[in-house]
């Protein structure tokens, strides 16, 4: 390369070497706020309903008769936080414990009953919510029981709609504060120990603004949704039907990366041989990534002023690469 473009690009090339000199991707640690949260007891909250036992006195347990379902005798927790129960009348049940609601209610009963045992059991959770939103299969919000919800659970049960969400950029929000979670690169360890807290709201962003643009000769040159940070040029290629045999008499397939300003900073340029037997086991470790363009020539690239003005029209979609994945990145 001669001349002012020499100075507008980086290139590197994809080798078997440089491959193996690039650093192993290690999975990152969740928030350690978030790793030290441990669930608090079950607090009652209104909308909850509550099947109150009293062991000996049927009357006072399924007062519409034992026959009906567990819900016909349960209590509802009303929208003030109270409920009604005969002999004690209005309690307070918002913000206690299944244990504190059952003491409450055996000091109270026995003014009536003769050392009464009682029991208290969670029928239906209509209060203690967790809120899903975004990019998952289904999006209603899920309970939060005696038994604490993990991230996990609530993403298994939510299910990921894979086609429009951007797995790395999961946010959980909570109290005010926004964590935003790679899924991609998240040990799958701290998935399981993350606990969710009542009022926690699950974002899982989509995948709109972010692509890989795979141009030039192939056969159905595109933009792909980037959905996880495990596509590699293979399967980018594949995608859009490989290269055209007719025209692309190139022997090299480049991917740009992480150019801004095509005018005033340098690109970045990764260089494929794709004419070496090992090429597609190359291309197969190369990860692209969300705002990377794909190009593969007519003919070899002499002239990089030429190749980049090619690019021109589409200054729009190189210059999102920066913005896609963080700025300019001259590695994987």
């Amino acid at each position: 390369m001669n001349g002012p473009e020499k100075g507008h690009i980086q290139v590197v090339q994809i080798t078997p070497d440089w491959l193996a000199s690039q650093p192993a991707e290690e999975p990152t640690a969740a928030p350690q706020e978030l790793l030290n949260y441990q669930p608090e007891p079950y607090r009652i909250g209104p909308g909850d309903l509550l099947y109150i036992t009293v062991w000996d006195h049927p009357e006072l347990t399924a007062p519409a008769g034992s026959q009906q379902q567990t819900t016909a005798n349960s209590r509802l927790v009303r929208s003030d936080g109270t409920l009604f129960y005969p002999y004690v009348g209005i309690v307070k049940a918002q913000g206690m414990t299944i244990d504190e609601l059952r003491q409450e209610l055996s000091t109270r009963l026995a003014k009536f009953v003769p050392k009464p045992q009682v029991d208290v059991t969670v029928t239906s959770y209509g209060s203690q919510l967790i809120t899903l939103q975004g990019a998952f299969s289904k999006t209603d919000p899920q309970q939060s029981t005696t038994i604490a919800l993990t991230l996990g659970q609530a993403i298994g049960e939510a299910g990921i709609d894979y086609t429009h969400a951007d797995m790395s950029d999961l946010v959980l929000s909570r109290e005010g504060h926004d964590y935003h979670l790679n899924l991609n690169t998240l040990d799958r360890a701290a998935e399981q120990h993350i606990y969710l807290k009542p009022g926690d709201r699950l974002f899982m962003t989509y995948n709109d603004n972010k692509q890989v643009y795979v141009l030039g000769e192939v056969m159905r040159p595109q933009a792909l949704p980037f959905r996880t940070d495990d596509m590699t040029l293979t399967q980018a290629l594949g995608r859009v039907g490989g290269l055209d045999p007719i025209t692309a008499s190139s022997k090299y397939v480049y991917v740009i990366r992480g150019v801004k300003d095509l005018a005033h900073q340098p690109a970045t340029v990764y260089q494929l041989y794709a004419r070496s037997p090992t090429s597609y086991v190359v291309a197969d470790n190369f990860h692209v990534l969300a705002g990377d363009v794909v190009w593969v020539g007519a003919s070899a690239i002499t002239q990089w002023s030429r190749f980049l003005s090619q690019l021109v029209p589409l200054g729009s979609l190189v210059s999102s690469a920066a913005v896609a994945h963080g700025g300019t990145n001259s590695g994987l």
